[in-house]
């Protein structure tokens, strides 16, 4: 007994040694890609170093970095970004700032994309749909946009998905070993709209959300045909809507309440974003 003692102190000791130790992070360089839905306009704090792109630190990018513990984080999202300027320079209000590809490389294990919002106007198009008045009074956005029997944004969010296709396809020519993480817009406004704290008329809000659902689907189709995967928050921010009172907001309204753009997710979205993107990707290494 006295013999196997020492053996089973050093077994038990291995076991303890193994059983705590951490496990490596699945990802070690990680760039964020992507518009503001992904930065963070006036969510503080803002990066001073690159005020024209209006990007948070605490944005999702940031919250999903922190979660994951990569050694290595890029985030070059910027607001106002659209498709072209992964490849070319985007032109921010102070200036302008590098092709947001510059930031990939060869050993880059992680990249998020969050494009194609500002590509087909969807926030002017929001825009244009506020009503100050209700029904009948105005006009319809909907009515407007699908006159003639054609949508004209769904045209232009078909249109978008070979551009989307070919953004893909440039992360993967900089970067071959990387996952990417599509990430898509969430649930902005709840079926039938809430007016009138928010201006604009339930078939409108409909309209609105449900292309939202469209140009998701687009990217979904890409993702699948151009080996990247995406990620829809639509699900999760559910109940978190413009319309939700505003301690369960993710995303601000036309009158923000909290320190976001208008019509963009809020600090308490890009925590909720982010700790649901940190899951699902934990889930799928594990």
């Amino acid at each position: 007994m006295r013999r196997l003692l020492p053996v089973l102190l050093a077994a038990l000791s291995i076991t303890a040694v193994t059983g705590t130790a951490s496990a490596a992070p699945a990802f070690t360089e990680y760039v964020a890609l992507g518009d503001s839905a992904a930065a963070g306009p006036l969510i503080p704090d803002q990066d001073v170093l690159n005020l024209g792109c209006l990007r948070s630190s605490r944005n999702w990018p940031s919250v999903l970095a922190g979660r994951l513990g990569v050694a290595t984080f890029r985030d070059v999202t910027c607001s106002a970004a659209v498709a072209d300027d992964f490849e070319g320079s985007q032109t921010t209000f102070l200036g302008a700032v590098p092709p947001q590809f510059d930031a990939l490389t060869p050993t880059t294990d992680l990249v998020s994309l969050t494009i194609g919002g500002n590509d087909i106007g969807l926030v002017g198009a929001a825009l244009g749909c506020v009503n100050l008045l209700p029904e009948p009074v105005g006009f319809s956005c909907q009515r407007r946009l699908t006159a003639g029997g054609v949508d004209q944004l769904a045209v232009k969010i078909d249109a978008f998905g070979p551009e989307f296709a070919a953004v893909l396809d440039g992360i993967h020519a900089r970067s071959p070993h990387a996952k990417i993480v599509v990430v898509g817009y969430g649930t902005y406004i709840r079926p039938g709209g809430c007016y009138p704290a928010q201006p604009l008329w339930g078939r409108d809000s409909d309209y609105l959300q449900a292309s939202i659902a469209r140009l998701n689907g687009v990217f979904a189709a890409a993702a699948e045909e151009h080996g990247a995967t995406f990620v829809d928050i639509a699900p999760p921010s559910v109940g978190h809507d413009v319309c939700a009172p505003i301690a369960e907001r993710w995303f601000e309204g036309l009158v923000p309440t909290t320190a976001a753009a208008p019509l963009h997710p809020n600090q308490r979205g890009m925590a909720g974003i982010g700790g649901y993107l940190a899951d699902a990707l934990s889930d799928s290494v594990s």
